[in-house]
């Protein structure tokens, strides 16, 4: 499936700084960049790095003096995901997973697995299949949290979610991450484009690592699973955020889009069918 995909920003900036940005399409064995450019104005160093585990593409800025900047991003994007079938699936015990996957596990800053798991072990913990737990949950979240635009801010966490009842994508997401991980399932957090959401911006969600695959799950339901263009993942906001300001700058204007082309046909999961959507 591809997709054209763009980003618009400006910063105010009053003196020397530093901008790390995390917008650019996530290069994969199942996510090609096809063709993108990046420009920003005026004119400043720009560095392209990758984390560690290859998980995010980071730009730097280097910005010497006082300026207005601009910077956009353009991208045609490739993706393509699998349908994971989870009618057997049976729960893996913590002494049998990949340690490649043990930072999923555990709590961090905006996911407090370790104050949720009295919550999700009574709701969820008598489900014996670990997929069903993850879609039960998901619903759960759907149905006790509105989605409210404005309604947190950068240090809302999965436990104030619960209690405040309300949060935009982020806060949809840390909460499943959250929950997740207090069942002893590993989840990370997903942000990127999204086709068909309403209005147009980064969207965030959350991956659970279940029967060896990352599979997809997004409590507000705003858009097609199979719809997304992967930016990064990480453990939770803190580690994908799409901007890291260093010094006296102010964020202004964004715009974001994500198109489709070549006569994409949006779905999401069908939990009564068992099956997700896995982006490797």
């Amino acid at each position: 499936m591809k997709f054209e995909i763009a980003a618009d920003m400006e910063y105010g900036v009053t003196g020397k700084g530093t901008i790390i940005l995390n917008i650019h399409a996530l290069r994969s064995p199942n996510q090609a960049v096809l063709f993108e450019t990046f420009s920003v104005e005026p004119y400043v160093r720009t560095e392209e790095l990758t984390s560690a585990h290859g998980e995010n593409r980071f730009i730097r800025l280097d910005i010497p003096k006082k300026a207005d900047l601009r910077i956009s991003y353009k991208a045609t994007v490739d993706t393509s995901h699998k349908i994971t079938d989870h009618r057997k699936q049976k729960p893996v015990p913590v002494a049998r997973l990949e340690p490649s996957v043990f930072p999923y596990l555990y709590p961090s800053r905006y996911c407090q697995s370790d104050k949720l798991y009295r919550l999700a072990n009574n709701k969820f913990g008598h489900i014996r299949n670990p997929y069903v737990q993850v879609v039960k949950l998901t619903e759960w979240i759907h149905r006790n949290v509105e989605y409210l635009s404005g309604s947190t801010n950068s240090q809302t966490s999965a436990y104030d979610t619960v209690t405040e009842q309300a949060g935009v994508c982020r806060d949809f997401a840390h909460l499943g991450i959250a929950l997740c991980r207090a069942l002893s399932i590993p989840a990370r957090y997903f942000t990127g484009y999204s086709y068909k959401l309403v209005p147009q911006d980064f969207h965030a969600c959350f991956e659970a690592y279940l029967g060896g695959d990352w599979v997809l799950f997004d409590a507000t339901k705003l858009a097609p699973l199979n719809g997304m263009v992967k930016i990064a993942t990480g453990r939770d906001a803190a580690d994908t955020a799409i901007a890291n300001i260093f010094g006296n700058i102010t964020g202004g204007y964004i715009q974001v889009s994500c198109n489709a082309i070549d006569g994409f046909v949006p779905h999401n999961y069908i939990p009564s069918e068992m099956k997700g959507v896995s982006y490797l």
